[in-house]
C-alpha cells in the first residue's frame, strides 16, 4: 500500500513536529483511514519531500513526526497557462490538468466571448493542490484572479513569449511553431468556445513575442486545446524535454 503524500507548507525538517489542519486530518483519517504509526509522505517545494511517522490520529487532528527525506525539490518550467473560463466542470478540468503538466501560474482570463466570469480561486486552489499531492510535484501552481483580456495584455512583459491558439488564422502547427526556439519564459493563452474576436486577435498580434499557433484541423473544445497545448510545449521546450528543472 502506497504511503499518503500530502502537501505542507510547514518547515519539512528531521524530527520536526507537524500537526495537520482540520481537512487534512479528516484525508487522512477518515477517507485513507491511517492510524497511529503509518508513514506519510509530506512534501513542499522549498524542503522537498519527506517521510514522517503518524503519532497522535483523534478527533483533536493528527500529528506527524518528521523522518528522513526523500528527495530535493525540483522547480516546473517558467509557463503560464491563460485561458478563458468555461463551464464549471470544464474549468475545473483546466486547473487540475495544467496542474499536473507542470503550469507554474494559472491565469483566469475574460475575453470579450467568455460565458463564464465568476472564478473560485479557492476552489481552484483546492483542485490544484490534489492535483499536485497526486503527480509527484513539489509546488503548487500560482492561480491569479480573473482578469480582463485588454488589461492583460496592456501589462505583457517584454521578455514573456504569448503562444496563443489561434483556429480562425493562418498559424502554423504548433510543434512547427516551437522547433529550434529557444528556451524561454513562456505563457499559452487558451480562447474562450466563441473563439477571440476580430479586434482581440488583432490585440494579441500586435505583441512583439505573440506566437500564433494551431492545434491541428479540428477544432478542439477549450478544456482539450489546454492539455493538448501543454503537452506540445513541454514535449518541445519544456521538462519533458531536458529533464526536471532545479528549484530556483
Amino acid at each position: 500500500m502506497t504511503d499518503p503524500r500530502l502537501y505542507c507548507d510547514q518547515t519539512l525538517s528531521p524530527a520536526a513536529e507537524i500537526r495537520l489542519g482540520r481537512d487534512e486530518s479528516h484525508y487522512l483519517i477518515s477517507v485513507m483511514r491511517r492510524k497511529t504509526g503509518d508513514k506519510v509522505r509530506l512534501f513542499n517545494a522549498q524542503d522537498g519531500e519527506w517521510v514522517a511517522d503518524i503519532v497522535a490520529a483523534d478527533r483533536k487532528g493528527a500529528v506527524l513526526h518528521v523522518g528522513d527525506r526523500l528527495r530535493v525539490a525540483q522547480g516546473v518550467p517558467d509557463l503560464d497557462l491563460l485561458f478563458a473560463p468555461v463551464k464549471k466542470a470544464r474549468t475545473d478540468f483546466i486547473v487540475e490538468k495544467a496542474t499536473e503538466l507542470g503550469a507554474r501560474r494559472i491565469r483566469p482570463v475574460l475575453t470579450q466571448r467568455t460565458i463564464a466570469d465568476k472564478v473560485r480561486i479557492d476552489r481552484l486552489g483546492a483542485l490544484a493542490k490534489e492535483a499536485a499531492e497526486q503527480t509527484e510535484r513539489f509546488d503548487l501552481p500560482e492561480i491569479f484572479e480573473a482578469e480582463k483580456l485588454s488589461a492583460i495584455l496592456d501589462a505583457w512583459p517584454a521578455d514573456r513569449v504569448l503562444i496563443y491558439c489561434d483556429e480562425a488564422g493562418d498559424a502554423l502547427p504548433m510543434a512547427d511553431a516551437l522547433r529550434d526556439r529557444p528556451t524561454q519564459k513562456a505563457a499559452i493563452l487558451i480562447g474562450p468556445e466563441g473563439g477571440f474576436t476580430p479586434e482581440e486577435r488583432d490585440r494579441i498580434r500586435s505583441l512583439p513575442l505573440a506566437l500564433p499557433v494551431s492545434l491541428g484541423p479540428r477544432i478542439l473544445r477549450a478544456d482539450t486545446a489546454a492539455a493538448a497545448a501543454l503537452s506540445l510545449w513541454q514535449s518541445q521546450c519544456g521538462d519533458w524535454a531536458g529533464g526536471a528543472q532545479p528549484r530556483e
